[in-house]
């Protein structure tokens, strides 16, 4: 059964000209970036942002901080079903790449940036809101996030992700608004001040089905926590200009995105509750739609539940259960 799955991967330049593919996840942070009359100027400014922000980190032998510039790949992920040929547009996510403009030197980032999913929005947006539609209290199915965690750890382990990337995705996505966080006296030397989640979060359970555990950074000089999700050692499989690439890159994507979390003007203390209604944050001049970018997840949900869940039930199902022995 676990030959019934194969995955096609696809690299593309993200940059000030890129444009989204038909087959793109458009709620993804750096689609919606790439729309409007401003998609141009959002990209460069965008791009600047992440550099700064590595050659603030990278500081050493850096004395004019423009030595390095991150490099943007888009990972397309098409999951390949059976032997009729059908492909489901699966995973889409960042990798990046460091240049070093003193050595002349390309060295290869971490994959995993940006991670996005359309089962996940079937998951969330669809199938989690359908389970408790007109129920006295919110609950979570059983197999909440077993398919998806099964397609992730096949793909994370398949050939494909071995030929193209050389160690496991690192996945960083924002703290949860829902839950608050303690400093617990850790301090690494890029990563940052270590935080500790009081409870757990659904987002925390969803990704450890997919393989995954999480810690929490907050890195020199930011606002808040970020939550770094992934398979091995965090803080020893990965060099420092590695994991640098991967905190400039989305920090940066969630000042635009949540800057009332991580472009605010205080910075997380001993204890921190994430609060989407603080007032006292800045804007970047970079435009995003978070309106559309929530009202098009519930779309993709149900195109992923018309397309993939509904047409391939009985083989995923029998696959998903086959992962599980």
């Amino acid at each position: 059964m676990n030959n019934a799955f194969t995955f096609t991967i696809k690299h593309s330049l993200f940059d000030e000209n890129y444009n989204p593919s038909e087959n793109t996840r458009i709620t993804t942070n750096f689609a919606n970036l790439a729309r409007g009359e401003n998609r141009q100027q959002n990209l460069r400014n965008t791009l600047v942002m992440i550099d700064n922000r590595f050659n603030a980190l990278a500081h050493w032998d850096n004395p004019n901080g423009d030595r390095y510039s991150v490099e943007l790949e888009i990972i397309s992920v098409e999951m390949n079903i059976g032997d009729d040929n059908q492909a489901f547009p699966a995973i889409e996510i960042l990798k990046t790449n460091i240049i070093d403009k003193k050595t002349n030197e390309r060295i290869d980032g971490i994959v995993g940036n940006n991670f996005s999913s359309y089962v996940r929005d079937y998951d969330f947006s669809v199938r989690l809101l359908d389970h408790n539609k007109n129920q006295a209290g919110f609950s979570i199915p059983d197999d909440f996030g077993d398919l998806h965690g099964n397609i992730f750890k096949h793909f994370a382990n398949s050939a494909e992700y071995k030929a193209n990337f050389s160690k496991a995705p690192v996945i960083c996505l924002s703290v949860s608004n829902k839950n608050s966080y303690q400093r617990i006296g850790n301090v690494h030397p890029v990563l940052g001040i270590e935080y500790q989640q009081h409870g757990t979060s659904l987002t925390e359970e969803y990704f450890k089905k997919m393989g995954l555990q999480v810690r929490y950074f907050m890195p020199p000089n930011s606002a808040a926590p970020l939550a770094f999700y992934f398979s091995g050692d965090l803080l020893g499989d990965y060099s420092f200009v590695e994991l640098i690439a991967t905190i400039s890159t989305m920090e940066t994507f969630q000042k635009i995105y949540r800057p009332e979390i991580y472009n605010a003007n205080s910075t997380a203390g001993q204890y921190y509750q994430p609060n989407l209604n603080n007032q006292d944050h800045s804007l970047t001049k970079i435009v995003y739609d978070r309106e559309e970018r929530s009202q098009l997840a519930i779309e993709q949900g149900k195109f992923t539940e018309k397309h993939f869940i509904k047409p391939y039930k009985n083989i995923l199902e029998q696959w998903s259960a086959n992962c599980a022995v």
